[in-house]
């Protein structure tokens, strides 16, 4: 089983840049297809990006495309989602996962508690 913990949310103005970070414990992130989704107030959660276990074959939602950038430091166990142009449409909580499989397929395993990212206009 591993823990996630993200941190690195905030408030930025539309334009900026945040990196949201992920700490794993308990497993090694290159040991798990990982990702990052988020969720907007009265929305669903949905898939941002993710993936495989070697940190390969890596998707991204339409809307993140050019301007977010998951990757990970396998000697920090940690995994990052740099977020570039942002714009108020980013605004959400953003949440870290895991899946025991070793591609990023269907529902993630584990999941963070989610930072908050406020976009500003």
């Amino acid at each position: 089983q591993v823990q996630l913990v993200e941190s690195g949310g905030g408030l930025v103005q539309a334009g900026g840049s945040l990196r949201l970070s992920c700490a794993a414990s308990g497993r090694t992130v290159s040991s798990y297809a990982m990702g990052w989704f988020r969720q907007a107030p009265g929305k669903e959660r949905e898939f941002v990006t993710a993936f495989n276990w070697r940190g390969a074959n890596t998707r991204y939602a339409d809307s993140v495309k050019g301007r977010f950038t998951i990757f990970r430091d396998n000697a920090k166990n940690t995994l990052y989602l740099q977020m570039n142009s942002l714009k108020p449409e980013d605004t959400a909580v953003y949440y870290c996962a895991a899946y025991r499989t070793v591609t990023p397929d269907g529902t993630p395993d584990y999941w963070g508690q989610g930072t908050q990212v406020t976009v500003s206009s």
